[in-house]
């Protein structure tokens, strides 16, 4: 599938910037002549008029004519309009559905719509009244919408549709009659295919209930030209696409997972660094400020930052040593210095006095785990950084507690071994974290590409009848944790709100192995397993590695960077920040350090494909980010929900034309917090 796609979005970026060529109008639906709306208008009054704004073509953030034009002709033929909408992609049976919820208003007897035949019979799918195409002819070969394929269609939206309820014979029925059944329909299905329903069933059903059987019943035979084009591989194809969509939650990608360079090797510890460079900002909210002065001695999980604020978290040293500056040192992932603390190890690793097991977790208190996760310094590992003492702290029922342990981000694979080599730890963090929150249930949920941990997972938790181990089929980003809640629980966060709003609280593998830590050993957040892989990478491996350990010694270990031309990323290739300098540390958000080849593809202009619409999990349309961010039009942005973005960057991975459209993304959302 991820072949065919890529093969399809090449083609369309050559077919649409030949030579610099201005882009055309791919879709190519055109509204009926005069005469022959007159004709279909005769009988029907009170009109809700839908036109979808073409895609495939050159897009600007203007509506299409058609649905001015539409609404002026059906005015003069002396119809009431009960209302009018523009809708992109009207064939995206979901944003289309959210668009028109209650948008049709009370009175309205027929609907008129101006697209492809797959925008008027996802409408037709959707309204409780008459649908009908005002678009396309009867002899006009059209395109299709969001096919993603260059096939013609020459049955769309020229006649059946407007026959037979807006359910296309065409493409719903095996034999493609276009007269009525078979008659070897048995218990409602059909003969060919004994796990689809009846097509022409359907028709009949439709067309009874909103009145218009004995009307098709009277209608002259139809006859079909079979010379023409088969709508039917096209639609095969379309409706292969949708499945992949829908599969635990609506859109996502399948990027090539490359997760063989590592997945099979043992972990394994990283020489002490000499110095680290330990970063006051390792989490979201305010830097911690350190309580160390230069020349003092430290020792291994000894607090040299106290957190700044609710929303922060204390830092601890990751070797012993000397403290030989405090000052302002590049940050990995923020683009510019933050506060850190520089240590020259003694090589003695020698623990601090602090560093003691505390009582076993059912003597524990919820607010001394709470407190015990706060002290060292646990964030969420995963890379966003949330202070986990605060995860814990819901303020709210919770039903379930998730663990992520996804890692659908390609290329990495530290979560997975952490599963394979700490499970034990993994199990023990969840208790704690069951107990603190007070959730019934702990669900451990795993791709399906990592069937050795599943098993090892399900065999330790067997006897646990609280712990649940759940197979995920492997899609990205369903490891963003309001994808997997959908996943999981078929509930979705609401706009602005928290997992505990629907009853959940989820953290990452690597998190609850830190608390496992914590309770059992006393031992603050000071290291964590980097994968350090890619196709440029000479030795691949899963280490276990101290916070503040430079990045170039660690690539350097590695046997260094094959090749050239090659980019280095903190974290995947989707949400890894690419490296213009390798003396940075490690955080405790760095899951990997990966060495990809450099992707110098063109940007072109946008071509309206919808495939970013297509494959958004937060259901935006990014195609509008990355043009009113161009036009600084950030209250645009703003009003189609930017802020709900996840950076997941499917929408780059799948652009046809290869716009930064996760840059642009980040630009407008700075932008609108300025504005405030």
């Amino acid at each position: 599938m991820e072949k065919l796609e890529k093969q399809i979005s090449t083609r369309f970026v050559n077919q649409f910037d030949k030579e610099g060529e201005q882009l055309e109008n791919y879709t190519k639906y055109k509204l009926k002549g005069n005469d022959e709306l007159a004709s279909l208008l005769a009988d029907k009054d009170d009109l809700f008029i839908i036109a979808c704004n073409k895609c495939f073509k050159e897009f600007e953030t203007v509506d299409e004519p058609d649905c001015g034009e539409l609404e002026k002709i059906v005015t003069e033929q002396g119809k009431t309009i009960t209302g009018c909408a523009k809708v992109d992609f009207l064939c995206n049976k979901t944003h289309t559905e959210k668009q028109l919820q209650d948008m049709i208003p009370e009175g309205t007897k027929n609907v008129l719509i101006a697209s492809c035949g797959l925008g008027i019979q996802t409408v037709a799918d959707l309204a409780k009244v008459p649908v009908y195409a005002a678009s396309n002819s009867l002899n006009y070969t059209g395109h299709h919408g969001m096919a993603l394929t260059k096939k013609s269609c020459d049955a769309c939206a020229q006649c059946y549709l407007n026959i037979t309820g807006g359910v296309c014979p065409i493409v719903d029925c095996s034999k493609s009659l276009v007269n009525g059944q078979c008659g070897g329909a048995k218990n409602g299905k059909c003969e060919v295919d004994s796990n689809k329903d009846c097509a022409w069933e359907k028709i009949y059903r439709r067309l009874e209930k909103q009145g218009r059987l004995e009307e098709f019943l009277n209608q002259p035979v139809q006859l079909r030209d079979y010379s023409k084009v088969n709508f039917k591989v096209v639609n095969d194809y379309v409706k292969s696409i949708r499945e992949e969509r829908f599969a635990g939650y609506y859109g996502g990608v399948h990027p090539s997972e490359r997760k063989e360079l590592s997945e099979h090797i043992s972990l394994e510890r990283f020489p002490d660094p000499e110095i680290v460079s330990i970063s006051m900002s390792q989490h979201l909210g305010a830097p911690a400020n350190p309580i160390v002065q230069v020349n003092d001695t430290v020792k291994v999980g000894q607090k040299i930052g106290e957190a700044a604020g609710f929303i922060s978290s204390p830092i601890h040293s990751s070797v012993s040593g000397t403290v030989i500056a405090v000052e302002p040192r590049l940050h990995p992932t923020r683009g510019g210095e933050v506060m850190s603390v520089v240590i020259k190890s003694d090589g003695k690793n020698t623990l601090h006095e602090s560093v003691q097991p505390h009582k076993n977790l059912d003597s524990l208190t919820p607010d001394e785990i709470i407190e015990i996760v706060r002290e060292a310094g646990i964030v969420g590992m995963g890379g966003a950084g949330f202070p986990t003492s605060v995860k814990l702290k819901p303020g709210k029922p919770i039903e379930a507690v998730l663990l992520n342990g996804c890692e659908c981000e390609p290329l990495l694979t530290a979560d997975h071994r952490v599963l394979l080599e700490f499970a034990d730890d993994v199990i023990f963090g969840l208790k704690a974290m069951l107990k603190t929150v007070g959730a019934p249930k702990g669900i451990i949920v795993i791709e399906d590409n990592k069937k050795d941990a599943i098993e090892l997972l399900k065999a330790k938790t067997a006897d646990c009848s609280d712990i649940e181990v759940l197979t995920a089929k492997t899609k990205y980003p369903q490891g963003a944790e309001k994808m997997l809640i959908k996943r999981v629980m078929g509930r979705q966060v609401p706009r602005g709100g928290l997992p505990a709003d629907v009853g959940a609280v989820v953290s990452n593998i690597s998190t609850v192995k830190a608390i496992s830590d914590a309770i059992q050993k006393g031992m603050p957040l000071v290291e964590r397993v980097v994968t350090v892989t890619g196709e440029h990478m000479k030795k691949p491996g899963n280490y276990i590695v101290k916070l503040g350990t430079n990045v170039a010694e660690l690539i350097d270990h590695c046997g260094g960077i094959v090749g050239d031309d090659v980019t280095i990323k903190m974290g995947g290739p989707m949400m890894g920040f690419a490296l213009s300098d390798l003396n940075v540390p490690i955080l405790k958000g760095s899951n990997g350090i990966i060495a990809i080849e450099t992707d110098h593809t063109e940007t072109v202009e946008c071509i309206k494909c919808g495939r970013c619409v297509d494959v958004c999990p937060m259901e935006l349309s990014p195609l509008y980010f990355a043009k009113y961010a161009d036009e600084q039009n950030w209250q645009g942005m703003l009003d189609k929900n930017v802020r709900d973005c996840v950076e997941c960057r499917c929408c780059e991975y799948i652009c046809s034309s290869k716009i930064p459209l996760v840059s642009k993304i980040k630009a407008g959302k700075k932008a609108i917090m300025e504005m405030k």
